[in-house]
């Protein structure tokens, strides 16, 4: 609706410019002269012939008023508001109402001029060279032109400029929100939604995204719970598969014990030997298999493994655009921040303050103090909820795979996120510490120093 306006509004202003361009293109202006004042000026000139030939042109007393002072106090005012130069037979200047005007026959013909003759007694006395203003009459219409489309240029650029900030707010920034959230979710945080305004034009368009990642979230949610099913299914079979072969395997170091002495006493007999050799047979099978089984209960420890971190030099003042992302519900004030030279990936350490927050919320729910200072061998980021901690036996538990603690019972969660973000700060040289506040768990995150 915005943008249709706004094509509408210019579309409209061009018509207005179009329009203005037309109308002083074919328009003709009205160049004649007024005759009636020319009649009064050139009669008025020829009643006052007498006194003007008399006195002439007094060029040291100047002008006044639109006349000439003379000599003896003589005085011929111009009547009309016409501007003219009188000139007698020999071409001398007997009047001019102001400087700057034609003062021979020459100069009026090459002007466009009217030139009139002035009659005295019945004959021709002298001209009167009445001033073609049409020069000055073009120039002021031009310049009324071009200050009305100056004027709806201005407003143009004014629409222009408005919208380019309504582009901004309304396109630009949206995709650049997309931008961040696309490598978030890329990176495989699905923690943090994606705030939207259904005011602008991709209102739409970014609740689809966050119903994406919701989605997105359910399944990673349902993959860990198969996971951790599958570990449990794992770690019963494994139980129920090791019991009936160590049952075997006892059965036959027994076996081969009995057979060996047997053996011995009867000067090793070869059909003996041969069931030795079997029952040894039978214990070795036993201890692959025992070795294929626990294999397969750990394999599925390693899967997590395969994240990649890729630490860099990083500048501490990016740590507040990481805080502003992963505090989207702005309960913490950022402190100032010292400046220096971190080890890091950012992309990982987003995901560790999005894992720190999203818990806080979930499990807290209230305000968060959050602290940071510069140490030795790094900075350190502390941050405090207000939700009375958890229980002392539970806190080394936390960053174990699939540990929650025991107030997490009836929150959605599998259990990976104090984990991963234990893994993704050791691999950038930091560590990530709990234990119970004042007011609640408080959780502090070291980052490495670059060069250390």
């Amino acid at each position: 609706m915005k943008t249709r306006r706004l094509l509408i509004s210019l579309v409209f202003l061009f018509s207005i410019q179009l329009a203005a361009l037309l109308i002083f293109a074919a328009q003709i202006p009205d160049v004649s002269q007024d005759t009636i004042a020319v009649n009064e000026a050139l009669q008025s000139v020829q009643e006052h012939w007498e006194d003007l030939k008399s006195h002439g042109l007094d060029e040291t007393s100047g002008q006044t008023d639109g006349g000439l002072n003379r000599g003896n106090d003589a005085r011929y005012e111009n009547p009309t508001d016409l501007d003219f130069v009188v000139l007698n037979l020999e071409g001398d200047v007997l009047f001019r109402t102001r400087s700057g005007l034609s003062e021979s026959i020459h100069e009026a013909v090459i002007h466009r001029d009217t030139i009139l003759d002035i009659e005295s007694n019945g004959s021709i006395a002298g001209k009167i060279l009445l001033y073609n203003n049409n020069i000055q009459i073009m120039q002021a219409r031009k310049k009324t032109t071009v200050f009305f489309l100056s004027g709806v240029l201005c407003v143009q650029c004014c629409i222009m400029i408005w919208y380019f900030f309504y582009l901004n707010r309304a396109v630009i920034r949206p995709f650049r929100k997309l931008e961040g959230f696309a490598e978030r979710v890329a990176g495989g945080n699905l923690e943090v939604p994606l705030e939207m305004d259904k005011e602008n034009l991709f209102g739409a368009f970014t609740e689809s995204f966050d119903i994406m990642r919701s989605e997105l979230k359910k399944a990673r949610i349902a993959q860990a719970e198969a996971n951790a099913a599958k570990k449990e299914l794992v770690a019963k079979l494994s139980h129920d598969i090791k019991t009936p072969v160590a049952s075997i395997k006892a059965a036959s170091e027994v076996g081969a014990a009995l057979t060996e002495k047997i053996s011995y006493e009867l000067a090793a007999d070869t059909p003996l030997t041969q069931i030795l050799d079997n029952y040894t047979q039978i214990i070795r099978k036993a201890d692959q298999i025992n070795s294929l089984i626990t294999n397969l209960f750990t394999a599925t420890l390693e899967e997590l493994r395969q994240l990649t971190v890729a630490p860099a030099d990083m500048a501490s003042h990016e740590l507040k655009e990481i805080f502003e992302s992963a505090d989207y519900l702005h309960r913490a004030v950022i402190p100032h921040i010292p400046d220096c030279l971190l080890y890091a990936d950012r992309l990982r350490l987003q995901q560790v303050f999005d894992n720190l927050f999203s818990n806080s919320y979930k499990y807290a729910g209230t305000k968060i103090n959050l602290a940071i200072s510069r140490e030795e061998r790094g900075l350190s980021v502390s941050m405090e909820d207000f939700g009375g901690g958890v229980k002392m036996e539970e806190l080394p538990l936390l960053k174990e795979k699939f540990k929650r603690g025991s107030n997490a019972a009836d929150t959605e969660g599998a259990g990976l996120g104090l984990y991963i973000s234990d893994y993704f700060l050791k691999e950038m040289h930091g560590n990530l510490l709990l234990e119970n506040g004042r007011n609640g768990l408080k959780v502090t995150v070291r980052i490495a120093l670059s060069g250390l």
